[in-house]
């Protein structure tokens, strides 16, 4: 069989699969709780609630799939990317900013300048600062970091700054401007966030692999999260480290070559890019209308629509990025990405996409309306009781024994089992796989690795029900109209005092009151059930207080803690240095290259 025709059956074969195990989990759930509700006869409650129940585990089956699906499969480096070959290509990196700090951003820069000093390729890579800055302040700091960088790196006409006076189109209309003015320099660009950091060598084999491959469009890495220190950072970068590759693995293999983007760590065809990746401003106001915020995956798909392949290489390492510290900063973040998300439907059925990308959308959708199904299911369950026909214990006539409902307790017992399985059971799959290949020697052994397994599952139990609230919070705002804006992203220390995370979470401590309340008078059975729900939202400010100090655990370790790779050893170097440097009390209009 052909290399493609191959190529194209593994990708059916894994969407089909993919789809068999969602679609026979969500089956499972929809009977077996129809079965448990008709114990006292059918009603439309009943209907309701398994509806609700079908729904909801056939995205969670959806997500079971890719840990299977990534299990048994391993990383291929594409066998026609020789890891020496030489290249030839001039490269820009566009590391796009917008309110940061200077002295952390631009000594990332420094710290990729240098790994790509190692390389013999290093003069073929430009850096360009892209400034959308609001804050004048922090522009005068730029401006002398800029400089900096500048001696420092001995990098005239290599790297560039520009600020941009008016930041129309955010980030993509921060990098749409640079390729239109800028961009034919280049056949090649490298997107990156603020606090993206990329191995020298990693940016060469990226170039690497799109010289092999004259349709590739867009060549997506898998990001490691780095540098979190608080509880409940350490924990999402843990999770990350351990389950993510596997996980991707499982999407890049039901991608194919309509795979994603997601905004930054990626390399792409300059001209593929600027041929098909011109964004529409979205008729009406925000949040539906206006500029497209979640503008990666449209791109991904707008090149896909062009002809040009756009993929996601598992096997590629020496790509990081830093997550957010605490569940307040993750959820206003994580605004962002539901308003985004909930404005493709705009896109949805715009002309010519591939299937697979209108599917994408549906899943980024789903995403975020998906704690809708749960909090439905929830408040169905509540008025259950309600919509219930009275028990009849004479159903036959003229029989002088009463006949009483079968006990189907143990149909929502399993039930439950099988739904908190979907949840837990990929993680504890893939850490055992970690430790039976060898994976786990670099999370500080086997051991190490399924304590800080279980210690996650029970952190993300607990946190689960306040990200729920938030996210239900993100689109009931959406839904009315209301817009959230671009935040500036918080980095560095996270700590917040039970002051502030009562002041970002008092609502979900009334909801969880009013929640369990509601039960306890309507539905007292339910009152069980629903605690594991509830209390994490009753004492949120704690649980967000608390995750969000500095960790002192030796839980959550880290490859890259155990053996830190060069650029990030160069980054801690250069940033410490820079950091005991007395920042300027006022900074001239300095004058300063531009790409």
């Amino acid at each position: 069989m052909p290399a493609e025709r191959r190529r194209r059956a593994v990708t059916l074969a894994s969407r089909l699969v993919a789809a068999a195990i969602s679609l026979t989990a969500a089956a499972g759930a929809f009977f077996l709780f129809l079965q448990f509700g008709s114990t006292d006869g059918l009603d439309s409650m009943d209907i309701t609630r398994s509806v609700l129940i079908l729904v909801s585990t056939s995205w969670l089956g959806w997500g079971a799939a890719h840990a299977v699906l990534g299990l048994f499969t391993r990383p291929q480096r594409p066998a026609n990317v020789p890891p020496d070959a030489p290249i030839s290509t001039r490269t820009v990196i566009l590391v796009p900013v917008y309110n940061e700090d200077p002295v952390s951003t631009f000594s990332r820069i420094a710290a990729m300048d240098a790994s790509l000093a190692a390389t013999p390729w290093r003069d073929l890579f430009h850096f360009a600062i892209l400034s959308d800055t609001r804050d004048e302040a922090i522009a005068a700091r730029e401006r002398f970091w800029f400089l900096r960088l500048l001696r420092e790196r001995d990098a005239e006409g290599r790297i560039f700054y520009r600020r941009r006076a008016v930041n129309r189109g955010r980030k993509a209309g921060n990098i749409e401007d640079f390729i239109q003015k800028s961009g034919s320099a280049y056949p090649f660009a490298v997107i990156l966030d603020a606090d993206s950091l990329m191995e020298g060598e990693t940016l060469v084999d990226m170039v690497r692999r799109m010289e092999a491959e004259p349709r590739l469009g867009l060549l997506q890495t898998l990001p490691v999260v780095t540098k979190a220190r608080a509880r409940f950072g350490r924990s999402m970068q843990f999770s990350a480290a351990l389950h993510a590759p596997v996980f991707a693995r499982g999407l890049a293999m039901m991608q194919g070559r309509t795979g994603p983007f997601w905004g930054h760590n990626a390399i792409v065809r300059v001209q593929a890019f600027a041929e098909s990746c011109g964004l529409p401003e979205l008729s009406g106001p925000p949040p539906f209308g206006g500029h497209v915020m979640s503008h990666d995956y449209v791109e991904a798909a707008l090149l896909a629509r062009a002809g040009w392949i756009v993929r996601f290489d598992d096997d590629i390492r020496g790509s990081y990025e830093e997550g957010p510290e605490n569940l307040v900063d993750h959820a206003k973040r994580d605004r962002r990405w539901c308003q985004g998300n909930l404005q493709h439907g705009r896109i949805l059925f715009a002309p010519g996409l591939c299937g697979w990308n209108r599917f994408v959308f549906l899943q980024g959708i789903m995403a975020y309306i998906a704690p809708l199904f749960w909090l439905g299911f929830i408040m169905a369950s509540i008025a259950a009781p309600f919509f219930a026909p009275p028990l009849d214990y004479f159903p036959v006539p003229y029989w002088p024994f009463p006949v009483f409902p079968s006990d189907e307790t143990w149909k929502a017992i399993g039930l439950a089992v099988g739904i908190f399985g979907l949840l837990l059971l990929p993680k504890l799959m893939i850490a055992i796989e970690a430790i039976v290949t060898g994976r786990a020697a670099g999370f500080g052994g086997a051991g190490r690795v399924l304590v800080s397994t279980l210690a996650e599952l029970v952190f993300s139990s607990i946190i689960a029900p306040i990200l729920m609230a938030f996210q239900t919070r993100s689109v009931l705002q959406v839904l009315l109209g209301r817009d959230g804006g671009w935040p500036t992203n918080n980095r560095g220390d996270g700590s917040l005092s039970l002051a502030q995370a009562w002041s970002a979470s008092h609502w979900i401590v009334t909801w969880g009151l009013l929640g369990i309340g509601a039960t306890y008078y309507f539905a007292p059975g339910l009152v069980p059930w629903l605690l594991p729900v509830a209390l994490p939202m009753i004492f949120s400010p704690l649980v967000i207080a608390v995750t969000s100090k500095r960790s002192r655990s030796a839980l959550f370790t880290m490859p890259l803690e155990v053996a830190p790779t060069p650029v990030l050893l160069a980054h801690e170097a250069i940033l410490a240095d820079w950091e005991r440097s007395p920042a300027p009390e006022a900074v001239p209009a300095l004058a300063v290259s531009h790409a």
